[in-house]
């Protein structure tokens, strides 16, 4: 049971907190501070009256928060909570002031009621681009299919569905995305605002299926944008870095469903590579290669072939890599439970294309990653320049995977008319020494123009970014257009973006 002095003191808590909600909010639409004071007296009145048994005090506590009154802000903070990490654990968000609203209107209030803010997504970012000081605005709780259209070929979802969420649900209705990324827990908004992929000479980023927005701007208003009524708009918008708005609806173009099938390959040599590059990475709709740069072999060739359009690689050879045994982990000598099957097993798409299990949630990767792309025809010199610091990079690696990107439009995409081969580390989290390694890593890939992913660990300085991607004066014209103040602006932006 609550002492008297223990129901005093939670009310008086709940009183402070309800103060401050009443002060910030728009309840009532009243700006007049006459009628602020009049609610809250009456509020703070009714709660005076609440100190009594711990039992009814429950009872009526419950009833009220399921009043249209206060209901609009169940879930959402009192004062500054325990802060935040992203999934890795290497970045602790700047702010504990976050924020989960279930609706449009939810979000358009938070963004009206406060002059600085940030979107945040599932967190799988290595650095701060989804930071903020000040608010942090959570879409996890918007994460619902809105509609599905057969006609069309396209899906209509929330920014915060995970794909691995919506893919089980396409599947079933006999849909397919093209592509997924190597994990799939994480959000259709963040993925596309960092251009996040999957691998294939021929197929996009998630983002390039992006064919409709619906994102709330610095004025609280809310802006549709279609690539049926505006194309240049949309490309500028999809890959926005978080700094046009926050993303509440997506429509993705579909297709329909498919198999895939996994082989692994071991042992590949390097030798292969630098005449039969583009041909390797065309054996499958998606081809990884994963690779410790110790040796003139590559660690283990991933081939994803969808049955009935690809050819069969069920073969004990692949230009001189072995096939395997056993279903391996990216990093060999890790165990392969939570990896997608392999053995060239016939299974959905979103059971083949992720490298990960939908049923297994990363809570905590311990790791770091960084990763570049490069012009594809540029792979095999940009790989042998990486080389030439394989003793420096082996003690902090846990492994390089490598992938291809089909070019698109995007304006501030890594692969915007540029079809990409990615060199992606993932490195033990060891920051100092990484941080260390990337400026020379960055450096013998300077003379193929590497735009780094946006969501990882780069130190690239901004006047480089700003020489390799030629549309970013242009992308600042329409951030300004909608966020005229910098309200979505964060240090990420001020560094990379406006230097």
């Amino acid at each position: 049971m609550f002492t008297g002095k223990e129901v005093k003191t939670s009310i008086f808590l709940e009183r402070l907190a309800l103060t401050k909600y009443l002060a910030q909010g728009d309840i009532m639409n009243t700006k007049n501070p006459r009628h602020f004071s009049y609610i809250s007296d009456l509020t703070l009145s009714f709660l005076d009256q609440l100190i009594m048994k711990r039992k009814t005090f429950i009872q009526l506590s419950s009833t009220l928060m399921a009043t249209p009154f206060l209901s609009q802000f169940k879930g959402w903070p009192i004062g500054q909570q325990e802060r935040l990490k992203n999934w890795a654990g290497n970045l602790t968000y700047s702010t504990g002031n976050v924020f989960y609203p279930a609706s449009v209107e939810e979000v358009q209030q938070l963004v009206k009621q406060h002059s600085k803010l940030k979107a945040l997504g599932t967190r799988h970012c290595f650095n701060n681009i989804a930071d903020s000081r000040d608010n942090l605005v959570s879409t996890g709780k918007m994460n619902s299919v809105i509609s599905l259209d057969p006609h069309e070929g396209t899906v209509t979802v929330e920014g915060g569905i995970k794909y691995g969420e919506l893919a089980p649900y396409l599947h079933k209705k006999g849909y397919a995305l093209h592509n997924l990324a190597s994990l799939p827990h994480i959000s259709v908004g963040g993925s596309i605002t960092t251009a996040t992929h999957g691998s294939g000479i021929k197929n996009g980023n998630l983002a390039s299926a992006v064919v409709g927005l619906e994102i709330v701007t610095a004025d609280g208003s809310v802006i549709h944008l279609s690539k049926a009524s505006d194309p240049e708009k949309l490309d500028a918008a999809v890959v926005g870095l978080g700094a046009i708005g926050i993303i509440t609806k997506v429509t993705l173009q579909i297709q329909p469903t498919y198999l895939v099938r996994q082989n692994v390959f071991i042992g590949l040599p390097m030798a292969q590579l630098k005449d039969n590059f583009e041909k390797i990475m065309s054996a499958g709709y998606s081809v990884s290669l994963f690779y410790d740069w110790q040796t003139d072999l590559i660690n283990e060739v991933w081939v994803k072939s969808r049955i009935g359009t690809d050819s069969d690689t069920s073969f004990p050879e692949f230009y001189g890599a072995k096939a395997a045994t056993k279903n391996l982990h990216p990093i060999i000598n890790l165990p392969a439970e939570n990896c997608t099957e392999q053995m060239g097993v016939p299974g959905p798409w979103y059971e083949r294309l992720p490298h990960f299990k939908m049923g297994f949630t990363p809570s905590s990767g311990k790791e770091l990653q960084s990763e570049y792309f490069v012009p594809l025809h540029d792979a095999v010199a940009a790989m042998e320049a990486v080389s030439r610091l394989g003793k420096e990079i082996g003690p902090h690696l846990l492994i390089t995977e490598i992938r291809t990107i089909a070019a698109d439009n995007l304006w501030m995409s890594p692969c915007h008319h540029q079809t990409s081969v990615t060199i992606h580390f993932t490195w033990k989290q060891e920051t100092e020494a990484v941080l260390k390694l990337l400026p020379q890593i960055e450096k013998e890939l300077a003379p193929f123009n590497a735009r780094p992913h946006w969501g990882k660990i780069f130190t690239i300085e901004p006047k480089v970014l700003e020489a390799r991607y030629e549309k970013l004066h242009d992308f600042k014209k329409l951030v300004a257009e909608y966020d005229p103040h910098g309200k979505f602006r964060n240090e990420f932006l001020e560094r990379n973006i406006y230097g």
